[in-house]
């Protein structure tokens, strides 16, 4: 594999971590009263205007529909019980592992599918473009949300990087064949876990009127 060929996963995850740096800056001080319900909705719009329509294109809406809202309903019920996986239920580093959680197996998928679709001429040319499109309202939703639910700036920056970084290593194994066909059965799954964390970080900020975030 020679340096040029991680290349395009390299700049998927470029891109996500610059708009997730992005979102923690402008989610500082009183704009995360604005940032937080923004990057909820872009969330929310991974989910709803990309993972979702692709995915149900490619293994069937019912099974798409099935294992996003099984994996919503599962966070749910996980929310009810008191466990800290939304923000209205946690603004500490529970939730922010959830996040990067679901985060990091879409962006190792997301690196995996750029390499994997690199001999397929334009379409593997629009495969790597849309994927590179989505990174950045992923990225901004990332950020802002992460600066919400941890005490510094700083930790924030980090989590995002972990969070993005596995894209790289998905265009490493991508590159030594493509990826099995129940990838996108996860996937299907993540994008219930996306549109979770996306609608509940919209509900959460509702009916706080001067919300800040500590000093990084």
């Amino acid at each position: 594999m020679s340096p040029l060929s991680i290349a395009a996963p390299l700049a998927a995850a470029l891109v996500a971590i610059s708009c997730g740096l992005a979102g923690i800056a402008l989610a500082g001080g009183r704009r995360v009263r604005y940032i937080v319900p923004v990057s909820g909705l872009l969330l929310s719009a991974v989910a709803l205007f990309g993972l979702i329509p692709e995915l149900g294109g490619e293994i069937g809406w019912a099974p798409t529909l099935l294992l996003a809202a099984g994996s919503y309903g599962a966070l749910t019920l996980l929310d009810m019980r008191g466990y800290a996986v939304c923000p209205s239920c946690s603004h500490g580093e529970k939730f922010a592992g959830s996040l990067v959680t679901a985060t990091a197996i879409h962006a190792f998928i997301d690196g995996w599918g750029i390499a994997a679709s690199r001999n397929l001429g334009a379409a593997g040319a629009a495969i790597t473009f849309a994927i590179l499109l989505h990174k950045a309202p992923e990225g901004l939703a990332l950020g802002g949300l992460l600066r919400q639910s941890t005490p510094r700036a700083a930790t924030a920056v980090s989590l995002c990087v972990a969070a993005e970084i596995p894209t790289i290593a998905g265009g490493a194994v991508g590159f030594w064949g493509t990826p099995p066909g129940w990838i996108e059965y996860v996937l299907a799954a993540v994008s219930g876990m996306f549109l979770f964390l996306g609608v509940h970080a919209i509900s959460a900020a509702r009916g706080q009127p001067e919300p800040t975030v500590p000093a990084a």
